[in-house]
């Protein structure tokens, strides 16, 4: 039914007068006397929803709120009600009802023309807006302007419309008038100001527009943080933090500007964006936003430690906010404080976390970094259907596998209840995973290659098909298979990689490796097994210092064992074997069953 939708929400006030004036028509009543009131007016900005005003901006509790006017007397024209109005009116909004829109926006702007009911213009509006008839809306708003002109909601409707229409320079105008008739609301509106230009294209109009608007209003911070909000939407930041710091000259303990400050200086310099929300901070201590953004800078900036730090005095002031107590259990993993991160996930069960899997899943996560493999598997046992049950079930399938259950690790993967293609999918590929480390390559080969049967073109069984293919040396379908992933996914870096360190590896036609691992660069600049494969592919053409440029970029990224052997080969064959060993050694230590940095260590060092 059309009327669950938005727009029909709205208070039928066709129908409203339609019952009325059948209602009076007996007693030959006029419009303006069927009791009919117009929807309450609140002054806000244009095309906002009256309830906007009441809506949490984030800023100071000392923020004005708009204040309620007055009821207003609408300018209801006089008529006298006749059968061909009513009739009008009855098949507007049966036409409504029935799905025929345009039948009924028509109909409403033909009464709307005739009549000079603000009522009814505003229907005219609500339905072509809704039918998303964007010239019958502008004239039906036009005309309810024209018809009421003192009307804020008139002129907010005729803003907005104007504005959805990219006639930014007529809205202009109208946006000015409404933000002069604010009164006391005049902060609330300013601070809702961007709202209403959020859809537009062209952010850097915007900010003009939005400057001129609020060039009356530079006394007020609220302008300044409007000017600011447009800048940044802008990805003008110098402009963002001039004019926040211009806000927080005017109200200096202020959240909301000095969090805009910090995020416009965030990209030219992150350091400095910290020290501007520190510096807040020792003066607004019990600042919730600003030590929440603060925490979560250091986070993105992997300053682990004191993100931790930051979430703790959080979690003191806010001892029962699920989400801070999330934070710290994260970070906690994070930094291998399995005590700390245990104890915050059993708490968020405790009070009741939204998503109880979460703290499940992780609290198995801990208990297998513990060594305490049991508890492990009661904790993924425990993780109900949903977004962390096909992750809950792979581990526990891994952790039997790690006893030597193998059968009993794929009977569980098998029996795991798949809720989609996509969940069978990944428990396949986990079984396939245990039989390669167990060293049953061909088992593993032999089941992906049925499963290919059924489903030729899925990237990931293609994709785990050709890995362990490599393995078998069966160099022919591994290359058919990368390929044909390449050929449905040409944006997968990890087929144009896989192919080209493979490639590399085996020392084959080192060119087209190098061109392929390229192009998996391009794809994923940042990736460490890519940057290596490239620092690989370079060894083997014989470039050492090209090759150790990526290699040691890819170990700081990422210290995996594997890089680990292709950067120690690499230091040793240049002469620095010392590093090379220290190197070795510390990698072997963290990582004592690793194949590749095994053989890699008895390659050199016999």
């Amino acid at each position: 039914m059309l009327a669950t939708d938005s727009a029909f929400r709205l208070p039928l006030l066709a129908i409203a007068i339609a019952i009325v004036v059948a209602a009076a028509l007996a007693a030959g009543c006029s419009f303006q006397n069927a009791g009919v009131k117009p929807a309450a007016e609140q002054p806000t900005v244009a095309g906002q929803e009256p309830a906007a005003a009441d809506e949490d901006d984030g800023d100071a509790p000392t923020r004005s709120q708009p204040q309620a006017q007055a009821p207003r007397i609408e300018n209801l024209p006089r008529l006298e009600l006749t059968p061909q109005i009513l009739y009008q009116l009855l098949v507007a909004e049966i036409a409504g009802q029935r799905g025929n829109m345009a039948l009924s926006t028509r109909a409403y702007l033909d009464l709307a023309r005739s009549t000079r009911d603000p009522r009814i213009a505003r229907r005219a509006v609500e339905i072509a807006m809704f039918s998303r008839q964007t010239d019958a809306a502008l004239e039906a708003a036009r005309l309810w302007n024209e018809i009421d002109p003192g009307s804020a909601q008139a002129r907010q409707m005729l803003a907005g419309v104007l504005v959805g229409s990219d006639r930014l320079d007529e809205a202009q105008e109208h946006v000015a008038r409404l933000l002069e008739q604010e009164g006391e609301g005049l902060p609330g509106a300013l601070l809702r100001l961007n709202r209403l230009f959020a859809r537009q294209a062209d952010k850097a109009q915007v900010q003009r527009i939005v400057g001129k608007l609020t060039e009356p209003y530079l006394k007020h911070a609220e302008a300044h943080y409007a000017r600011g909000e447009a800048a940044l939407n802008a990805i003008d930041n110098a402009t963002a933090v001039a004019e926040a710091e211009q806000a927080l000259s005017l109200r200096p303990n202020w959240e909301q500007a000095v969090l805009m400050k910090a995020q416009g200086q965030r990209a030219a310099s992150p350091e400095k964006s910290v020290e501007t929300l520190r510096a807040f901070l020792s003066k607004n201590p019990k600042s919730r936003e600003v030590r929440l953004q603060l925490a979560r800078a250091l986070v993105n900036d992997k300053q682990y430690s004191e993100a931790r730090e930051e979430f703790r005095k959080l979690l003191t002031d806010f001892p029962g906010n699920a989400d801070v107590v999330y934070a710290v259990g994260v970070l906690s993993m994070q930094l291998s404080d399995y005590d700390a991160a245990e104890a915050n996930f059993r708490k968020l069960l405790e009070i009741g976390y939204r998503e109880p899997n979460l703290a499940r899943l992780y609290l198995g996560q801990i208990a297998e970094e513990r060594k305490r493999p049991d508890e492990a598997l009661d904790w993924f046992a425990a993780v109900e259907t949903g977004e962390q049950y096909v992750a809950a079930q792979t581990r526990i399938g891994h952790i039997l596998a790690q006893q030597g259950k193998i059968d009993e690790a794929r009977q569980s993967l098998q029996a795991a209840a798949a809720n989609s293609s996509r969940d069978r999918v990944q428990f396949l590929l986990a079984e396939a995973q245990i039989l390669r480390d167990a060293g049953r390559t061909q088992e593993a080969y032999d089941m992906l290659d049925k499963s290919l049967v059924s489903q030729p073109d899925h990237p990931d069984l293609l994709y785990e098909t050709a890995l362990i293919a490599e393995r078998l040396d069966r160099m022919d379908v591994m290359e058919t298979h990368l390929r044909k992933l390449i050929a449905l996914k040409p944006d997968n870096a990890h087929a144009y990689n896989a192919l080209g360190y493979s490639l590399a590896d085996r020392g084959q036609r080192l060119d087209e490796a190098q061109a392929l691992v390229g192009k998996a660069l391009e794809i994923a600049p940042d990736d460490p097994f890519i940057l290596d494969s490239m620092g690989w592919v370079l060894y083997r053409k014989g470039d050492l210092q090209g090759a150790l440029a990526p290699l040691q970029r890819a170990y700081g990224m990422r210290p995996d064992p594997e890089i680990a052997a292709h950067l120690g080969e690499v230091l040793w064959s240049l002469g620095k074997r010392d590093d090379a060993q220290k190197l070795w050694l510390d990698a072997a230590r963290a990582n004592p069953q690793n194949e590749v940095l095994a053989n890699a260590i008895k390659k050199f060092i016999p």
